[in-house]
């Protein structure tokens, strides 16, 4: 089932689990945030549209993080009058997954879970933990910290996830988290599987081969 929702002066067509980018709206990583300007709900037959907003339909979504939009440049000149103007501009953005789709006047849950501490705050030992078992997607070369913040929203948290990605599913996230075409050009599935296999990160290996040519 899917909704389009209004928020910022845009629609929004969204299902269960997307992650979109609106305009800024208040709350920290982890807070709820309910759409009630739903202008349709349902699929295919079962839709329902609204005249102008569905009655009884709330789309709920988790905040991912507060962010800003690429920089856009204003520029005016006056031909022949010496005069020109140049301004940028980057907006703020709220990047916000969607959890749920209410219908009859049901209202959104709670989170159930407090955001997750930061990577600096985990001990040593705990991070060398969760390498071992194959949860720290970082050490998959080109998967930097703010990738792996995407990926973490979408839902992608391990290295099996990675390697189990099909065709269709490597298209689907490039789209998705805009990482055009990464995910092919740095053969992170192909990655994935060599850490599972119990391989050394790549990142660490053409590091060890660096300073050997350096030497």
């Amino acid at each position: 089932m899917f909704a389009v929702i209004k928020t910022g002066g845009k629609q929004y067509r969204v299902a269960a689990d997307d992650v979109i980018s609106v305009e800024k709206l208040a709350g920290e990583p982890g807070d709820i945030i309910a759409f009630e300007s739903v202008l349709m709900v349902g699929e295919g037959a079962d839709a329902t549209i609204g005249s102008p907003t569905v009655e009884g339909a709330t789309v709920a979504g988790e905040v991912v993080e507060q962010t800003r939009g690429p920089k856009v440049i204003a520029f005016k000149k006056r031909r022949r009058k010496n005069s020109r103007r140049k301004r940028g501009h980057r907006q703020h953005l709220t990047m916000v997954k969607i959890t749920e789709i209410l219908t009859g006047g049901a209202k959104p849950k709670a989170a159930a879970k407090k955001a997750a501490p930061k990577a600096e705050s985990k001990p040593v030992a705990a991070e060398a933990a969760t390498s071992a078992g194959g949860g720290d997607i970082e050490l998959i070369a080109g998967v930097g910290p703010a990738i792996k913040k995407k990926l973490v929203a979408a839902g992608v948290t391990s290295w099996e996830q990675i390697a189990g990605w099909s065709a269709a599913d490597i298209e689907r996230f490039d789209a998705e988290l805009n990482l055009r075409g990464r995910i092919e050009r740095e053969e992170w599935v192909e990655q994935a599987r060599e850490l599972l296999a119990g391989k050394p990160p790549r990142a660490k290996v053409d590091q060890k081969a660096a300073e050997k040519s350096a030497e």
